[in-house]
């Protein structure tokens, strides 16, 4: 889907095409390859370090779909360099289920998104799409300040101001800011406790951490959130999902 300007908002276009898939697996690959073009994608493959890096001299791609083990080096390796390199490629990291401090490391050096193996080509061509549009979100505020809107609230993501259309300042916490910021940056897709710590915290889960659940409570309460007008949507063993539109508009 593609989200449109409507009077003042901020265009943003959500259809790149281009993915690139770095994995020394030929089952995988291959898969891939053949679903992502299914799906409308143009998709680009290479099976380690150095056919990665011939892939780059080519053609820019607008996704790196990335598996941490190859036979030549690290995907840790390549996000550092995409990161120090300034590169505004997005990244999807494949990782093995139990990889946990990989997942964490990959974040911190930038990537944007992780998933377990093994995993439903489904849910990464979903993951695909969300950081697509995020990234997108993401060229779009280079063009100068912007806030998120959602309901009748306004986020201020630079100013780190949570305000509603009349004016009124609802007082947020850092941590709370911090979780509310990566559900607008991921507007409609579930995310699990385990995500939501990784992407605000940057450690994995203690199964009695209830933090998580505790800031959900603490922002739905600020925000005002009733049964007859629901923000997030809370799944059972699931974890949490935005469930509002989010627009993204220009700064004052």
């Amino acid at each position: 889907m593609q989200e449109q300007a409507e009077g003042h908002q901020m265009s943003i276009n959500n259809s790149p095409e281009h993915i690139l898939v770095v994995d020394d697996d030929d089952e995988i690959r291959n898969l891939l390859a053949r679903y992502l073009t299914q799906q409308g994608y143009r998709c680009s493959v290479a099976s380690d370090r150095r056919e990665y890096e011939g892939q780059i001299l080519k053609e820019k791609p607008d996704l790196i779909v990335l598996d941490v083990m190859l036979p030549d080096g690290s995907g840790l390796d390549i996000c550092r360099n995409l990161q120090t390199s300034g590169s505004p490629v997005p990244v999807i990291l494949l990782t093995a289920l139990k990889e946990d401090v990989d997942r964490i490391i990959g974040l911190e050096l930038g990537a944007d998104d992780y998933l377990g193996k093994p995993f439903n080509p489904r849910e990464l061509t979903a993951r695909i799409k969300a950081v697509l549009r995020r990234s997108t979100r993401v060229q779009a505020a280079d063009q100068g300040p912007f806030s998120f809107y959602f309901a009748d609230i306004s986020v201020d993501p630079e100013q780190r101001r949570v305000a509603r259309v009349s004016g009124e300042v609802i007082e947020l916490t850092g941590a709370e800011f911090d979780l509310l910021h990566v559900f607008l940056e991921r507007p409609g897709r579930l995310l699990s406790r385990d995500q939501l710590l990784d992407l605000t915290q940057g450690r994995g889960r203690d199964p009695l951490d209830r933090s998580i659940d505790v800031l959900m409570s603490r922002i739905r309460r600020k925000l005002g959130e009733t049964d007859d007008g629901p923000i997030f949507k809370t799944v059972r063993n699931g974890g949490y999902q935005l469930t509002v539109p989010v627009k993204l508009l220009p700064g004052d």
